[in-house]
């Protein structure tokens, strides 16, 4: 095999380890439930603080 296509095997094996990763990581993200958005009194009382 010639260098160039060694590296492209490479370049390729590590794209796909690197998919693989983001898609359980965003797996495991998305188990932890919805996402609920702060109370509004927290981000009144967070805005008189800054203010």
């Amino acid at each position: 095999m010639t260098r160039g296509k060694i590296l492209a095997i490479i370049t390729g094996a590590i794209s796909i380890f690197l998919a693989l990763v983001y898609l359980i990581l965003v797996t495991l993200l998305d188990f932890r439930g919805e996402m609920i958005p702060a109370p509004i009194s927290l981000l009144i009382a967070w805005q008189d603080i800054i203010l």
